[in-house]
């Protein structure tokens, strides 16, 4: 999932807030002198600098987690996930065919060990299925390794371009709306946030009426 880490963007809208702040307050230049001197316009006797006037900001709170909601979140991301399961489905029913198998020669080889007291075990049997069950338990390891390498990787080559284009489009809904800092409340920590200051609901529904799900969404995987 990629439920904790889908949008670092927050950070970096935060770095670019308070870098264009310190761009416009050159460090050691005073503020200049106004027409008629007042305490907070004119530099101290001392030579202190003058009181700066930091330009207003407008924040925003979002919680990237519910994009993922498959009836209230972002409906590409519950197409993809769907598409994404369905590519992989025939693996899972492998890997799990495999494990009862496991599990089923496991049930045997008990079976043969606890024999009846006084009867022989068949040691030829007993060491022929466990010789099967090792076996099988590496070719699962090793699918089991390959499968988790190969969801990986398309769940990137699904995933990635998405969250580029939610990235791109929360800047525009930002801009739009005369917004600077845009946090995301899943990955940095909030002890308050007023209602009115949260975008989440109001940009799922625009991205989703300029985003609709389409025929692209579904193609057909990579061979």
């Amino acid at each position: 999932m990629i439920r904790h880490h889908l949008f670092p963007v927050s950070a970096l809208l935060l770095a670019a807030f308070v870098a264009s702040v310190s761009a416009q307050q050159p460090a050691g230049r005073p503020a200049a002198p106004q027409p008629t001197p007042t305490p907070t316009a004119t530099a101290p006797a001392t030579g202190a600098p003058a009181t700066v006037q930091l330009p207003m900001s407008k924040m925003a709170v979002i919680y990237t987690d519910l994009f993922l909601d498959q009836k209230t979140g972002i409906a590409k991301f519950t197409s993809i996930v769907s598409k994404l399961n369905a590519e992989f489905q025939k693996t899972k029913d492998e890997l799990t065919q495999l494990q009862t198998r496991a599990q089923t020669l496991e049930t045997e080889i008990n079976k043969l060990r606890e024999a009846p007291e006084g009867a022989p075990i068949n040691q030829q049997a007993l060491q022929a299925k466990m010789d099967q069950l090792e076996q099988l338990k590496k070719d699962l390891q090793r699918r089991g390794e390959d499968a988790q390498a190969s969801y990986n990787r398309r769940r990137q080559e699904l995933f990635g371009p998405l969250q580029d284009e939610i990235a791109r489009a929360l800047e525009a809904f930002a801009k739009a709306r005369g917004i600077n800092v845009v946090i995301d409340a899943v990955q940095v920590p909030l002890l308050y946030a007023a209602d009115n200051i949260d975008i989440t609901r109001a940009f799922i529904a625009d991205f989703n009426s300029k985003n609709p799900v389409t025929a692209a969404t579904t193609t057909t995987p990579p061979k």
